[in-house]
C-alpha cells in the first residue's frame, strides 16, 4: 500500500509541476499575482509530493519489500539500515527520484524567493517546473521505483558492495544538490532572454539574483566531488583519488562551468558587464548537469559509477538534454544581440582579470568535454575504440588551469574598471619570493629531485600566500596600527573570506595533489606471515591472517603492522580486508589506511598465493605523501562559498542595511 502511495505522490508531482508551468506562463501573460501566486503553490506542492514519493520508497527498503522491484533489486534482509536507506538512491530509478526530489524543492525555494520582478520571477518558475514536468514524466513513464513483482521473492539481490559505504551513502544528495541547484540558474537564464531585458540597469541585479544560486550549488557540489573522490580513493583499492573516470568528468563539467558563472556573475553584479556571458555560463552549467546524468544512465559509458540501463532510457534522457539545452541557446542566440552590457573597463583592471579567469576555465572544460565525448563519438562513427587518459588531460588541462593559477592571486588587488598591475604586483612580492624560496626547497630536499613537482609546490604556495596577502592588504596589516587592522579585519564581509577561503583551499588542494602525484611510491609482493614489504619511508608486516564475519558478508582480514623503514618512529596496526558478498557473489576490498600526519600509508590486500600448505597473500603498498590536503582542500573551498552565502549582501533579493536616521 505504501508503494501505491508513493507512485500516485509521484504522478501527482508530475500534474502539479504541470500545473506549475501553465499557471505560471498565464499569469506571467495576463499580469496576474493571483495565477502567478498560485503556480508557485503548486510548485511547492510538488516538491511536498516528490519528498512524500522518496519516503515511501525508503519505507520500502527499510523494511525490505521485495515485492518492489527497485527493492529486490537493490537490497537484502541483512543489509545494515544505513545502507538500506542508501539503497533508495543507488540505483537507476531511485538516483533519478532523488534528483527529481532536489529538483523540486529548489523550485520550491524558487517560488519562495523574494525581491525578484513580477515578469522575471513568473517566467523562471514556468522553466522550473517545465523542468520538473519533463524529468517527472521520465520517472513516471519510463523508471517508476515502485513497480511491483507478483510473486514477490522470498530475498532480495542486494545493493552493489562498493556502493556499501558511508561516504557513498551521502555522497549522492550532495552532488544531486549541486548539479541541480544550477536548474534555478538555467530557469533565471532563460527567464531573463524570455523577458527580453535590454536595459543596462537590469543586468547588474540579474547578476546579483543569481549569483547566490549559483554559489550554494557550487559549493555543494564540490563537496559532493570530494566524498565520491574519497570513496573512490579507499573503497576500490586502486591507491588513486582521481583517474579522469568519464563518469568522474561528467560532475567535474558542471564544477568547472560552475567556477567560471561565479566569476563572471561577480562582473556582471558589479559593472552590468558580461551580461550575455553570464547567461550563457548558466545554461551551460546546468546543460553540463543534464549530460552527466546522460551519460551516467544511457548505457553508453562501462564505469564502477555507471547505472547500466537500457539504451531506449538513455535516448528519453538525450531527447530532454536536446530539448531544454535546445531551446534555451536558440533563445540565447536570438536574444544575444540585445543584451546591452554596461560598464566599459580597461584590459589591466579587476573585470579584466575575471574574463581571463573564465577563458580558462571554459576553455579546461571544453578540454574535458573533448576528451569524454570523442571515445564515444569515434566509436559510434567508426567502431573504432580509443581510450582517453590522464596522459590527454595532464597535456591539455594542467597547463590551461596552471596559468589560470599563476594570474588568479593578482585579480583581487586590482581596481575595478582600471588596475594598477605593477602596484599589484608589488603588493604580491613577498608571496611570490616566499613561493619561489618553497619550490627551490622543494626541489633541493625532496628525494628524487622532479623540477616539475617542485614548480607544481612553489605554485600551491603562490596561491595559499596570495589569499594570505589580499586579506593582509586589506587589513592594512604591518602600516596599520594593530587595533586598525583588527578593526578592519573584523569589518571584512563574509564575502570577502570566503573568497580568500576558497582560494586558499584551491592552494592547499594543489600542494597535495602535486606531492602525492610527484613522489608517492608504491610495491606489491606476496608474504608469507611475518615478511614484510617496503615503500617510500614506510615498511609493512604480515602478523595475522583470520576470517571474520561480517552483517552481510565473509573477510579475510589481514593484520599489518605499519613502521618506519629506519625504525624512528612508533609502529602502528591496521586490517585491510578482502570481502565477499554471498547475496551478489562479489569481492571487494577493504582498504587500511594509516594516517600519519599529512601523509597515508595505503594497505590493499591481494588475493592468496603460495601453496594450500603454506599460504601467501598479495600485499601492495602504496605511500601518498601529503594526501590528506587533497580533501582538505576541497572542503576549505566549499567552506569558503558556503560562508559567502551567509553574506547578506549575497542573499536573494537583499540588498544592503541602510542605517536609520537619527
Amino acid at each position: 500500500m505504501i508503494a501505491e502511495l508513493g507512485a500516485f505522490a509521484l504522478s501527482l508531482a508530475l500534474a502539479l509541476s504541470i500545473l506549475q508551468t501553465a499557471l505560471s506562463t498565464a499569469g506571467r501573460a495576463r499580469r496576474s499575482p493571483v495565477l502567478a501566486g498560485a503556480a508557485q503553490g503548486a510548485a511547492l506542492a510538488a516538491a511536498g509530493a516528490v519528498a512524500l514519493s522518496f519516503a515511501a520508497l525508503i519505507y520500502a527498503f527499510v523494511v525490505s519489500d521485495f515485492s518492489v522491484s527497485n527493492v529486490a533489486a537493490n537490497s537484502h534482509t541483512d543489509k545494515p539500515m544505513l545502507y538500506k536507506v542508501a539503497g533508495a538512491w543507488g540505483s537507476h530509478e531511485g538516483s533519478l527520484l532523488l534528483w527529481c526530489l532536489v529538483l523540486t524543492v529548489f523550485g520550491g525555494a524558487l517560488a519562495r524567493a523574494r525581491g525578484l520582478p513580477f515578469g522575471l520571477k513568473a517566467s523562471a518558475v514556468a522553466v522550473q517546473g517545465a523542468l520538473g514536468s519533463l524529468f517527472l514524466a521520465f520517472a513516471v513513464f519510463t523508471s517508476s521505483p515502485f513497480t511491483r513483482l507478483d510473486p514477490a521473492p522470498f530475498q532480495g539481490a542486494s545493493l552493489n558492495p562498493l556502493l556499501q559505504d558511508p561516504a557513498l551513502a551521502v555522497h549522492p544528495p550532495l552532488l544531486y544538490a549541486g548539479y541541480v541547484g544550477f536548474s534555478v540558474c538555467f530557469s533565471l537564464a532563460v527567464a531573463a532572454l524570455i523577458e527580453g531585458r535590454a536595459q543596462t540597469a537590469f543586468w547588474p541585479a540579474w547578476g546579483r539574483w543569481v549569483r547566490p544560486w549559483a554559489l550554494a550549488s557550487w559549493a555543494l557540489l564540490t563537496v559532493g566531488i570530494t566524498l565520491g573522490s574519497f570513496w573512490a580513493y579507499y573503497e576500490l583499492g586502486w591507491g588513486g583519488w582521481w583517474f579522469w573516470d568519464p563518469v568522474e568528468n561528467a560532475s567535474f563539467m558542471p564544477w568547472l562551468a560552475g567556477a567560471a558563472l561565479l566569476h563572471s556573475a561577480v562582473v556582471t553584479e558589479r559593472r552590468g558587464a558580461l551580461a550575455g556571458w553570464t547567461v550563457f555560463l548558466a545554461l551551460l552549467a546546468f546543460s553540463f548537469s543534464m549530460l552527466g546524468a546522460f551519460l551516467v544512465r544511457s548505457g553508453v559509458l562501462t564505469s564502477v559509477h555507471a547505472f547500466a540501463v537500457d539504451p531506449q532510457r538513455g535516448l528519453m534522457l538525450l531527447a530532454i538534454l536536446g530539448l531544454t539545452a535546445g531551446a534555451a541557446f536558440a533563445l540565447f542566440a536570438w536574444r544575444a544581440p540585445q543584451l546591452k552590457g554596461g560598464g566599459l573597463f580597461a584590459p589591466v583592471s579587476r573585470e579584466g582579470a575575471l574574463v581571463l579567469n573564465n577563458l580558462f576555465l571554459t576553455a579546461a572544460a571544453a578540454t574535458v568535454l573533448l576528451g569524454t565525448l570523442y571515445p564515444l563519438i569515434l566509436e559510434a562513427a567508426s567502431g573504432a575504440t580509443i581510450s582517453v587518459g590522464p596522459p590527454y588531460f595532464a597535456a591539455t588541462f594542467v597547463p590551461l588551469m596552471t596559468v589560470a593559477f599563476i594570474i588568479l592571486p593578482a585579480g583581487p588587488l586590482l581596481a575595478w574598471k582600471r588596475g594598477d598591475l605593477p602596484g599589484a604586483m608589488q603588493r604580491l612580492a613577498v608571496a611570490a619570493g616566499l613561493a619561489l624560496v618553497s619550490a627551490l626547497a622543494a626541489y633541493a630536499l625532496w628525494e628524487p629531485r622532479k623540477a616539475f613537482a617542485a614548480a607544481g609546490i612553489g605554485l600551491g604556495a603562490w596561491l595559499i600566500l596570495g589569499s594570505l596577502a589580499e586579506v593582509a592588504e586589506r587589513a592594512r596589516l604591518f602600516r596599520a596600527s594593530g587595533a586598525e587592522t583588527m578593526r578592519r579585519l573584523k569589518g571584512l564581509p563574509l564575502g570577502a573570506w570566503g573568497m580568500s577561503l576558497a582560494h586558499l583551499g584551491l592552494g592547499v588542494f594543489i600542494l597535495g595533489a602535486v606531492v602525492e602525484t610527484g613522489f608517492k611510491a608504491e610495491a606489491a609482493r606476496a608474504l608469507f606471515l611475518g615478511q614484510s614489504v617496503s615503500a617510500g619511508p614506510w615498511t609493512v608486516t604480515l602478523d595475522q591472517v583470520r576470517v571474520v564475519e561480517g552483517p552481510n558478508y565473509l573477510a579475510e582480514q589481514g593484520r599489518l603492522t605499519v613502521r618506519p623503514s629506519n625504525d624512528r618512529g612508533p609502529a602502528k596496526t591496521v586490517t585491510a580486508e578482502r570481502r565477499f558478498f554471498p547475496a551478489g557473489g562479489q569481492t571487494t576490498t577493504e582498504v587500511g589506511l594509516d594516517f600519519r600526519g599529512l601523509d597515508d600509508v595505503y594497505v590493499v590486500m591481494g588475493e592468496r598465493a603460495g601453496s594450500p600448505a603454506e599460504p601467501a597473500w598479495v600485499v601492495r603498498l602504496y605511500w601518498n605523501p601529503w594526501a590528506r590536503l587533497i580533501f582538505l582542500g576541497p572542503m576549505i573551498m566549499a567552506f569558503g562559498g558556503l560562508l559567502s552565502l551567509l553574506d547578506r549582501r549575497l542573499r536573494l533579493g537583499v540588498g544592503p542595511r541602510r542605517r536609520k536616521a537619527p
